[in-house]
């Protein structure tokens, strides 16, 4: 486990304490890292679907959709 130090300014610092029941530096702070993380973790996911999407070369068949649509409508 790696150590990470932040500092605050002494205005910050003392509502921290003020609150210290309901916030702890230590737990929020690890807390907003992890969270930052999974949510650039996904991003990066979402990006390498989308990039995968781009450049495939798959299509649907012309006049599939409006086939389909017409089948739905008539009941078959």
């Amino acid at each position: 486990m790696g150590v990470v130090s932040v500092r605050v300014d002494r205005e910050l610092r003392e509502k921290m304490l003020r609150y210290r029941e309901r916030v702890t530096g230590r737990r929020e702070i690890r807390r907003f890292i992890e969270e930052r993380v999974r949510q650039m973790e996904a991003e990066e996911e979402f990006e390498e679907i989308l990039r995968g999407l781009r450049a495939a070369s798959w299509s649907v068949p012309r006049g599939f959709s409006a086939g389909s649509v017409r089948e739905d409508r008539d009941g078959g």
